[in-house]
C-alpha cells in the first residue's frame, strides 16, 4: 500500500462516516416535518450538531492527509495518524449520536491528537 493508497482509504472511511451522519439528521427530519434548523426537537439538534461537528473537522484533516501522501512521508505515519483521527471521529459521532459521555471526551482527544500530528508533520515535511 502506498502512502496515497492510505490517505485515501482514511478519507472514504470520514467521507462514508459524514454520510451515515447525513442520514441520521435526514430520517429525523423526516420523521419530525422540519426542514430548517432543528424545530426545537432535541434528537433532530443533537443529529445536526453530530453531522455537524464532522464537517467541521474532517475536512481539512483528509487534506492534510493527502498532502503528506504527496509529499512521500512513509506509509506508517499516514495509518498511525490516520487511524488516530479516524478512532476519534467514530468515537466521537458515536458519543455525541448516543450521548455517550466518554465516548465522546476521547473522540475529541484522538481527533485533536490526529490533527495536531498531521499539521505538525507537514510543517516537519515542508521544511525538511
Amino acid at each position: 500500500m502506498t502512502a496515497l493508497s492510505a490517505a485515501a482509504l482514511y478519507t472514504g472511511i470520514n467521507i462514508l462516516l459524514l454520510f451515515l451522519l447525513s442520514i441520521r439528521v435526514v430520517g429525523s427530519r423526516m420523521r419530525t416535518k422540519v426542514s430548517l434548523g432543528s424545530g426545537g426537537d432535541p434528537d433532530l439538534e443533537l443529529r445536526i450538531r453530530a453531522h455537524g461537528n464532522a464537517a467541521e473537522y474532517i475536512p481539512a484533516s483528509m487534506l492534510g492527509l493527502i498532502v503528506l501522501a504527496l509529499l512521500a512521508v512513509p506509509v506508517w505515519a499516514i495509518h498511525v495518524l490516520g487511524g488516530v483521527f479516524t478512532l476519534g471521529r467514530v468515537l466521537h459521532a458515536l458519543g455525541l449520536s448516543a450521548t455517550v459521555l466518554w465516548a465522546r471526551q476521547f473522540g475529541m482527544v484522538f481527533s485533536w491528537l490526529g490533527m495536531l500530528g498531521i499539521g505538525a508533520f507537514a510543517v516537519y515535511a515542508a521544511l525538511v
